[in-house]
């Protein structure tokens, strides 16, 4: 029987099936594991020695593409080749997808802008009827049949791509069917990151509000930033944008010649922060007044970054549009680079804010709750205490930092590198079970009430307040971004870390079952009964730590009782365990 199974693991391995390889009801080591490699993986850390583009130059690639990209709202029914034929006679079509959100809606890529402006001139304005159409014309179009009875009664309905995470209880049924831990992390990933269409939809989205911004500022720019970009967003996130107005004061090269230099006579205001809230009180004006889709706009001014917070309905998104923000795009550039270091990183991540969201201790609603960005920064900060490193500290990224890379923003040292070639790869080989049970085994231990958690040089310090949990901001650096988090949900969150620590370490030694339609691994840590055993657990355990000291002296013990017999109940001592 060995014999046989190593035979199909061998036979797995080196003749895997056409696609992804459908993975097998025998769970695999951490080696194996290891070797046989895990789904997503390939795709982050393949093609050794060939070019990793930077931040800013995928950022400049997507949103030149949005501009080339219109959306459409459609009929649900409709035939599929008759409409991309219909769209080519204004240029050729390098991609579209459909999905759905309040209607069924395609977005459509272009190969040329000019394209669009050929699409425009034939599009008609509404028709008035009940209602006065606001004449703002943008990207966003509506299709509709001539003969909606005859053209739509035999086409079936358009495929239409995910936007939404799966259910919880679903995800666990497709993490059971996986063979390893490590490989239920890669799975969970791919359930829950951000698709291509996704992301090309939050590019689009904020290329529609540049065309609304720029009535105002014709050379300004919407970017998203956070979630959106720095590769652990997750699908049905809200949607940060970035209303950049860098390239206005920008001057142009002076000329060398003749006594004279002009300059724009612009309005003055006391602050920066004045400007931000001013530009965007009009620019928020703007979008509920003009912008098709755009509803419930909320100018909240007051708050430390002002911003404008409204539902993009056509994209099916909540977004936070807001000015000199440019800490928060350099937040989004080191994440990027983290997450595009090491698969493991990104991985880890989303398991242990699904884990968190399952339990509570995450919350999509402002409170005493820890936030993704909290949990995020220490995943990083654990990752960087592994022996050797997976990740650099900030400070060793601001050693390897080119001329190029300096950035100084208001004040706060923001440098680091940028170019992904130039950082050496880990040469940590953990599998990703052993991280996921270090993870929860470190912070189920930490020193909380004296320590502070900083990626920036990697180690913990001494806390400057006493604030139940403190993460030092990376780059505002005087900054707790837990400073929310009160003791009981600290309390928790130490509590649920030190109880699936105790799970994890369970299976290791063999205690769970093999069946693989019973919840294991990651899969086991999602269930809610997790929770209620915590609870029930306090009395009955400690923690991992307790629980290895525990065996450690059962052990003594039986070795001390095996000497005592042999040895005539006289007692012995040896030099080699003095």
């Amino acid at each position: 029987m060995a014999a046989r199974m190593r035979l199909l693991l061998w036979c797995r391995l080196c003749f895997p099936a056409p696609g992804r390889p459908r993975l097998s009801q025998v769970r695999l080591s951490s080696s194996e594991a290891a070797a046989q490699g895990a789904p997503g993986r390939e795709e982050a850390d393949s093609k050794v020695g060939t070019r990793k583009k930077t931040f800013s130059e995928v950022q400049a690639e997507r949103l030149e593409q949005a501009q080339r990209t219109v959306l459409i709202s459609c009929p649900a029914k409709m035939s599929e080749k008759k409409f991309l034929k219909y769209l080519s006679h204004h240029g050729k079509i390098n991609s579209h997808y459909f999905y759905e959100s309040y209607g069924t809606y395609a977005v459509v890529e272009f190969s040329e802008k000019d394209s669009i402006t050929s699409l425009q001139d034939v599009i008609r304005t509404p028709g008035i009827e009940e209602e006065c159409a606001v004449p703002f014309k943008s990207r966003l179009f509506t299709l509709m049949l001539k003969n909606p009875s005859t053209l739509a009664a035999d086409q079936a309905p358009v495929h239409c791509h995910k936007q939404s995470t799966i259910l919880v209880n679903d995800l666990v049924q497709k993490l059971c069917s996986a063979d390893s831990v490590s490989n239920q992390l890669y799975t969970l990933m791919e359930e829950y990151q951000l698709t291509e269409e996704n992301i090309k939809l939050r590019f689009l989205a904020c290329s529609l509000i540049q065309e609304i911004a720029c009535a105002y500022f014709p050379e300004c720019t919407v970017k998203p930033f956070g979630s959106s970009v720095n590769t652990f967003g997750k699908l049905g996130c809200d949607l940060d944008m970035f209303l950049d107005l860098d390239e206005i004061g920008r001057s142009p090269t002076r000329a060398k010649t003749g006594p004279f230099y002009m300059e724009y006579q612009m309005k003055r205001v006391p602050s920066q922060r004045i400007a931000s809230q001013r530009i965007l009180s009009v620019i928020g004006d703007c979008i509920d007044n003009f912008g098709p889709g755009c509803v419930s706009v909320q100018k909240i001014l007051n708050a430390r970054c002002p911003l404008v917070r409204f539902s993009h309905q056509p994209a099916g998104f909540q977004c936070d549009l807001t000015t000199n923000n440019r800490v928060a795009m350099r937040s989004s550039e080191l994440l990027y680079i983290y997450g595009s270091l090491d698969s493991r990183v990104r991985a880890l991540v989303f398991s242990v804010r699904c884990w968190a969201r399952v339990h509570g201790i995450t919350s999509t609603i402002p409170g005493p709750w820890i936030t993704n960005f909290s949990l995020t920064m220490m995943a990083l900060f654990f990752l960087q205490k592994r022996t050797p490193p997976i990740i650099p500290t900030l400070d060793q990224l601001k050693d390897q930092a080119d001329a190029e890379d300096k950035h100084i923003v208001e004040g706060h040292d923001c440098t680091f590198a940028s170019n992904l070639n130039k950082i050496k790869p880990t040469e940590n080989t953990e599998t990703l079970d052993v991280l996921l049970n270090d993870f929860f085994e470190y912070f189920g231990n930490f020193a909380f009430s004296k320590n502070s958690i900083n990626i920036r040089k990697g180690k913990e310090q001494n806390k400057p307040e006493p604030s139940p949990l403190y993460i030092q901001n990376p780059f505002e650096q005087a900054l707790n971004i837990s400073k929310n988090v009160n003791q009981s949900q600290l309390d928790r969150f130490v509590a649920l870390a030190r109880e699936c620590a105790w799970i994890l370490q369970q299976e290791d030694k063999g205690h769970s079952s093999l069946n693989n339609s019973q919840p294991w691994g990651l899969a086991a840590l999602l269930l809610p009964s997790v929770a209620s055993n915590c609870i029930k657990g306090k009395k009955r355990r400690r923690g991992p730590a307790s629980e290895r000291i525990k065996s450690l002296l059962d052990s003594l013990k039986m070795n001390n009782a095996s000497s005592l017999v042999k040895n005539g109940g006289k007692r012995t001592f040896s030099n080699q365990t003095r």
